[in-house]
């Protein structure tokens, strides 16, 4: 069971939960999504693209910019496997070293 420190944040934990296998999302609908601001998302955003986690792309509607993000098969793997800590380590509460549970009041 291992936590991954680039999951540290809940604005990064936050980013790749929305990213679902194959979904890629413009930055304004994720910030909206995962209430964040635009400094904070774009932080957190370039610290998962240097982890190699997610990557973006630029273009434009109309003549707007646009950003969108999508999760790297790495990313993916990753966040699987972070949860998967996540999980072990609240199936492992409050369990004694001999494995039984704790009960209220011990």
């Amino acid at each position: 069971m291992r936590l991954d420190d680039n999951f540290s944040t809940p604005t990064r934990f936050s980013v790749l939960a929305s990213l679902g296998e194959g979904v890629e999302i413009d930055f304004g609908t994720l910030a909206k999504v995962i209430q964040a601001n635009d400094s904070t998302l774009s932080k957190a955003i370039a610290h998962l693209v240097d982890a190699g986690y997610v990557q973006t792309r630029k273009g434009q509607v109309g003549s707007r910019p646009r950003t969108w993000i999508r999760s790297t098969a790495l990313g993916e793997a990753a966040f699987t496997g972070h949860l998967r800590a996540l999980r072990e380590i609240v199936e492992l509460g409050g369990r004694h070293a001999d494995g039984t549970r704790s009960v209220e009041g011990d």
